[in-house]
């Protein structure tokens, strides 16, 4: 079963660029809409709203607050999220293609964006 957002959550997830190195995704929900489990490799997610959600995976939750006009990093994870907000959700997600440097897990069960 493909866990590709764009397959798993196609009212929310539209391929918007892809080339060998990246794939840029763009995403849109309302309030109170849950995604479905899927999986994001490396990558940075850039707001083009501000948004509340939370995001969940294996039986872990984490709120997410992030104003427009922000990029953050992404570690690679399966997730799935819930608008938990009042606004619409609007964002972009710049995939990587290829593979990670060994980081010795720095980021291994992290889950959502981080800063840095």
């Amino acid at each position: 079963m493909s866990k590709d957002p764009v397959e798993t959550n196609p009212e929310n997830y539209r391929l918007v660029f892809e080339n060998n190195r990246v794939r840029v995704l763009e995403y849109t929900d309302s309030p109170g809409d849950t995604s479905t489990e899927h999986h994001h490799p490396d990558s940075v997610m850039i707001t083009a709203s501000s948004f509340r959600r939370r995001l969940s995976s294996n039986g872990r939750s984490i709120d997410v607050e992030l104003p427009a006009g922000v990029a953050r990093w992404l570690p690679e994870q399966d997730h799935y999220g819930e608008n938990t907000g009042d606004t619409d959700t609007h964002t972009f997600f710049v995939e990587l293609k290829e593979a990670a440097p060994d980081s010795s897990g720095e980021h291994a069960d992290y889950l959502g964006p981080i800063r840095s």
